[in-house]
């Protein structure tokens, strides 16, 4: 792609509108589907991990598969409407588990897993098989940073609408109702892409004449981590600060639910508020990105992440305006952080193969961290949480140990960035200017 070309409006309106619409979707499955199960199945943190665990696999296998299918034929449209319509179809299913009965907790904890794990299996297949690739496709090195930035800010609009939003929805007509909404709206984005996303005139077909299979299994040699160092070593990073980002992650709203003793509608606020402030930090970033700064942007991100989680672990329930400063910066170092690695990534993937990487970045930055970090909450919430009870039913809530935890895992994110600045040294673009 040339240096001098530009990504037009219509692409720009598509980056914003899917984006925010699949994030809408990962943030109401991260937070209130395991509300939904401390609420209506049981407060049992193990169905929490279960489930997001399952919904990290099948997220991963999905990449892959169809990642490597768009590259083979060279197509990213098809993948993204049909995964977005079928994305919310099954976010739907998945509200039904509120009328199982429940005399049998196995029987609706399946459910519920298996229902997130086919949810996510086409979520992925729209969102990060799709359309992930195709921004890659569309963009070059030099607006890439600007690229990251509104990728970043997607999640966090998207967190904001279902963290403020979402609260008040449920609180109205409850959860089954707000499911229905959620995944009728995103059903209605895929079938608007499927009229508007035009695929990159600069994708051609990439087959491997020895089958698909072959093509497959390729991303996997030894030799492809040896020709892309930099690039794996990132991905390293990215496992170790996705794993201290899940043990926290996925039990925030309940933590501030049944700890901190919020109504649905004032945990959202908290939550949106202090994730919209931090979108306002991506302009600067962006420029600094794009001018070659992305690691020290990187490194202030763990940073202020660290921080922010000692902040809402000292804050207890003593303190809201605490809690809420502790929100902002573990929010604004995600932010960031996603922001700074959604530029850098994309910038080292290798031609042609968008898709089928985006498999391996899934890995590294959604399988293995959310098999793992909701494993260690779970021992966490067991051993040093609160006990609730919830609809009759006995069991533990998060504690702030959860986040002086989670903050000392983010500490050793550090280590792999000492590989990652020399082989970033070693390119043209400058550490700091």
């Amino acid at each position: 792609m040339e240096a001098a070309s530009k990504i037009s409006r219509r692409n720009w309106a598509l980056i914003w509108i899917l984006g925010i619409a699949g994030q809408l979707c990962w943030s109401v499955e991260g937070s209130w589907f395991n509300n939904f199960v401390y609420a209506k199945i049981a407060p049992d943190p193990s169905i929490v991990a279960w489930m997001v665990a399952i919904s990290a696999t099948t997220t991963t296998i999905a990449t892959f598969l169809v990642g490597t299918w768009g590259d083979r034929i060279g197509r990213r449209r098809p993948f993204i409407a049909g995964g977005y319509i079928l994305w919310g179809l099954f976010t739907i299913l998945y509200g039904t588990a509120e009328f199982l009965p429940k005399s049998s907790l196995i029987s609706a904890a399946v459910f519920v897993v298996a229902a997130d794990g086919l949810m996510s299996f086409f979520g992925s297949a729209g969102f990060h098989a799709g359309f992930n690739p195709w921004t890659t496709d569309i963009s070059n090195v030099h607006n890439r940073g600007k690229v990251g930035g509104a990728m970043a800010a997607a999640p966090v609009i998207a967190s904001v609408l279902a963290a403020t939003v979402s609260g008040i929805i449920i609180d109205a007509v409850d959860f089954f109702a707000f499911f229905t909404i959620i995944g009728a709206l995103v059903m209605l984005i895929g079938i608007f892409g499927l009229f508007f996303l035009r695929d990159a005139p600069t994708l051609a077909p990439k087959r491997d004449e020895k089958g698909y299979w072959h093509q497959f299994v390729s991303v996997f040699r030894m030799d492809t981590v040896l020709k892309n160092k930099e690039l794996f070593w990132l991905y390293i990073f990215i496992v170790l600060y996705n794993i201290a980002f899940n043990v926290y992650f996925p039990y925030i709203s309940i933590y501030l639910v049944n700890y901190a003793e919020l109504s649905y509608s004032l945990a959202g606020v908290v939550q949106g508020a202090g994730l919209l402030l931090a979108v306002l930090f991506t302009i600067p970033a962006s420029r600094r990105i794009d001018k070659g700064q992305a690691f020290p942007v990187l490194v202030s991100s763990v940073a202020v992440n660290v921080v922010g989680l000692m902040v809402v672990a000292a804050a207890g329930k003593a303190s809201l305006p605490l809690l809420c400063a502790g929100i902002f910066g573990a929010g604004l170092g995600y932010v960031l952080n996603t922001q700074t690695l959604s530029a850098w990534v994309k910038n080292l993937l290798p031609e042609g193969s968008f898709g089928q990487f985006e498999g391996i970045r899934l890995l590294f930055a959604v399988c293995i961290p959310m098999i793992v970090g909701p494993a260690i909450a779970t021992a966490v919430i067991n051993g040093l949480g609160v006990p609730v009870v919830s609809g009759g039913t006995a069991g533990m809530a998060p504690s702030p140990a959860l986040f002086w935890i989670s903050a000392a895992l983010m500490l050793l994110v550090m280590l792999p960035l000492i590989p990652v600045r020399r082989h970033y040294g070693k390119r043209k673009l400058p550490l700091a200017q």
